[in-house]
């Protein structure tokens, strides 16, 4: 029995999924009620577009019927995914193993752009979808964002939700038979189909033609991204607000042309005797802008007042609401005005950054696939890397303070690894080829200082082979001819001093 959990996410028995023996009257199922639940998907991306409701607003024929269309779905969402995803993700390896043909693979398959198209596409749908794949004639993998009004992922009906397949599909017509069709890529653990379903409307038994293709990706290729656990777009909430903001705006330029159009009153006086002269004189009046009355008689504008002041108060607490309970702010605000420390910044975009933590959390799930996925990948061309010890971080799109960063770094150089400290700078992407670059540095520097000091490389002295001493000689009784004569010393010294005493 098939059933929905989540939002886009299907269930079926485990023991009844034969990837090599496929059903296309349960994927016909699962696509029919795929397309069914795609309704409110729709309306987020029609007011990321700027079709509000507002647009379907009808007056009665004279009045006037503004349609003002004040876009901050676009905001929030543009807002968010740029918080989020302005930087792009870095990879390092917790482990000795080099990740360098990783992430030349991701370099390939642009991976960057692909992520910044699923960060907006979480942030409209609530949820975005990556298909992983093989170029036709190419042994390299690549990514690219699909769209989530035509893309679903199947789990088993365990505790584990584990994934049995994810579905991308389309609809074409055709135009002879007046039929429809779907086409299907429906990729398992091993293989990917690509399925033509004829859409009969009936229960007929449609058996499966088409020959798999075997992708060695080890996992479904299609890799599932939620933007929380609800699976709700960033803006999606605040659509009523939104809309309250809109006839607003229109109502208010609806009364401003109403009292430009306002109706003229004549007291005590007529414009004409008959419709002709009235006109004729309607005519003059809107020429000349002069009108000419007896002297008793008055004219004025009828119109209705407009509180101006209520309005805008009305104006200014919806907008306020909209921002607030979106937790993404409105950067034109003039609490963003002028230069802020980094910790009040932080408390200004607190709302921001809980959200974008749990983007953040959720996004990480689906990188672990990525990497899952390019790493067996890669394993076919002899290239083995442990996909669980390679780690991803993250850094926010914004103004950073750098003297303040500076002064961090230089406080916690002697408490903290160097790795960890250069993290912490925007500009640095890659901290271990920055450590490279300064112990090289340092290392020409220190070899500078040489040359020009004349100092030598500090070596031992490079010596020959060590002579052996030379034996003394020995008289026949085995004593040193060298040996010391003592009587002999004591005599002389005696006629030493003697000599001295006669001079």
């Amino acid at each position: 029995m098939l059933g929905g959990i989540e939002v886009e996410r299907f269930t079926y028995p485990a023991e009844q999924f034969d990837e090599k023996n496929l059903d296309k009257n349960i994927i016909l199922t699962l696509v029919k009620k795929h397309e069914g639940m795609v309704a409110r998907l729709l309306k987020n991306k029609r007011y990321y577009d700027g079709h509000h409701e507002i647009e379907n607003r009808k007056r009665e024929k004279e009045a006037p019927n503004s349609k003002v269309t004040c876009n901050h779905a676009k905001d929030i969402s543009d807002t968010a995914t740029g918080y989020f995803m302005g930087n792009p993700i870095t990879y390092s390896n917790s482990g000795e193993q080099n990740i360098d043909p990783l992430l030349t693979a991701f370099d390939n398959a642009n991976v960057d752009d692909v992520d910044a198209d699923n960060a907006l596409d979480m942030s409209i749908f609530g949820l975005a979808y990556e298909y992983v794949y093989a170029k036709e004639g190419e042994a390299a993998p690549v990514s690219k964002n699909i769209s989530p009004l035509s893309t679903f992922i199947v789990v088993d009906d365990t505790i584990e939700e584990n994934e049995l397949c994810g579905v991308y599909y389309y609809k074409k017509k055709n135009s002879v038979q007046d039929t429809y069709t779907y086409v299907a890529t429906v990729s398992t653990a091993n293989y990917t189909y690509v399925l033509n379903i004829l859409d009969s409307g009936s229960d007929i038994s449609q058996l499966v033609t088409e020959e798999p293709v075997q992708h060695y990706f080890g996992e479904p290729q299609i890799i599932e991204y939620l933007n929380n656990k609800e699976a709700i777009g960033d803006f999606e909430q605040q659509i009523p607000l939104i809309d309250a903001y809109n006839t607003l705006m229109s109502d208010r330029i609806n009364d401003k042309e109403q009292f430009i159009d306002a109706v003229l009153v004549l007291y005590g006086a007529i414009m004409g005797d008959d419709e002709e002269e009235t006109a004729e004189a309607q005519k003059k009046l809107r020429e000349n802008k002069l009108l000419e009355l007896p002297e008793d008689a008055k004219a004025e504008y009828l119109s209705r007042q407009m509180d101006e002041n209520g309005a805008e108060v009305l104006r200014k607490a919806i907008k306020e609401d909209i921002y607030n309970f979106s937790h993404v702010p409105n950067f034109m605000d003039e609490n963003f005005a002028g230069n802020v420390s980094g910790v009040a910044m932080e408390y200004k975009l607190l709302g921001l950054e809980m959200i974008t933590k749990v983007k953040e959390r959720q996004y990480k799930k689906g990188l672990r696939k990525r990497i899952r996925l390019y790493c067996n990948f890669l394993s076919m061309k002899a290239i083995l890397m442990e996909a669980g010890s390679i780690m991803t971080t993250f850094s926010r799109a914004l103004p950073k303070n750098l003297l303040e960063l500076a002064q961090i770094v230089a406080n916690l150089k002697d408490n903290v690894s160097a790795k960890t400290l250069l993290k912490l700078l925007p500009f640095v992407e890659d901290p271990d080829y920055e450590i490279k670059e300064v112990e090289k540095q340092k290392a020409e520097e220190l070899k500078r200082q040489q040359d020009l000091f004349g100092i030598g490389a500090n070596e031992p002295p490079e010596f020959g082979e060590e002579e052996e001493p030379e034996e003394e000689e020995t008289d026949p009784d085995g004593d040193s001819e060298e040996e010391p004569k003592e009587g002999a010393e004591e005599e002389e010294e005696k006629r030493q001093q003697a000599a001295g005493s006669k001079g």
